[in-house]
């Protein structure tokens, strides 16, 4: 199951996540980036810290 990014402001043209199999472009649904969960995991975990705000 794909989910798409809430912060696509018309919904087309966004980063859809899918829970164990990656990442992909809503513009090009076929392809995508497969991702581990460990994987999935360390980068919300870097994400959520203070490592990328300005």
């Amino acid at each position: 199951m794909w989910r798409k990014s809430s912060y696509s402001p018309d919904g087309n043209n966004c980063v859809e996540i899918g829970a164990g199999i990656g990442v992909r472009d809503s513009k090009a649904p076929a392809a995508h980036i497969p991702v581990s969960a460990r994987a999935w995991e360390a980068f919300l975990d870097s994400a959520k810290g203070d490592r990328f705000r300005n």
